[in-house]
């Protein structure tokens, strides 16, 4: 008898473990509720359609997933709202598409005429680059689950330029980061 609870226990723990995402509830942007597995696109496939509803004038939000631009957005918590590229300006976070069928979400750290570098604010080392052509989109704003902060917000400026200058230092604060969050 005792083995038997034993192993409906560990059968009822394995279903949990198993069919838990299927009972995960989800808030969506218009404040509805639905529960259910999460769909997700390749990224490819999405954020070509992203590049190709901002080119044709239309904006962009999407779901940030990853986690190369902490601490200013977070993987699967964070949105941005992408706008077709104007100026672009050291400092901007960008969709770029640093070789066919992959996109990256990262910082402009040096333009040099046409070439850009590229850095995710979470990176330690290694950069991307692209074109200025190969820039899909430019982010005007952050989504998080408590407010909306504009990419012109001069705090937001201010906090991204000192965390470039921290670039030594970022490997102890984002362990700290990830302690705390």
């Amino acid at each position: 008898m005792r083995v038997r609870t034993i192993i409906r226990r560990i059968t009822d723990m394995a279903l949990k473990v198993i069919l838990w995402p299927m009972h995960m509830q989800y808030r969506h942007a218009n404040g509805t509720v639905s529960t259910g597995p999460r769909k997700e696109i390749p990224n490819d496939i999405l954020l070509g359609a992203v590049r190709d509803a901002i080119r044709e004038g239309n904006s962009a939000t999407i779901l940030v997933k990853g986690w190369s631009m902490r601490p200013f957005l977070e993987h699967l918590r964070d949105k941005v709202v992408l706008d077709a590229p104007e100026e672009l300006r050291i400092g901007d976070a960008v969709l770029a598409e640093i070789t066919p069928g992959h996109f990256v979400l990262h910082r402009i750290i040096e333009m040099d005429g046409d070439e850009i570098t590229l850095m995710g604010d979470g990176n330690l080392v290694g950069t991307e680059h692209c074109r200025k052509n190969d820039v899909c989109g430019v982010v005007k704003q952050y989504i998080r689950p408590t407010r909306t902060i504009n990419a012109d917000d001069p705090k937001l400026i201010r906090n991204i330029q000192r965390w470039r200058r921290l670039l030594p230092y970022r490997k102890y604060l984002l362990m700290i980061y990830r302690a705390i969050v």
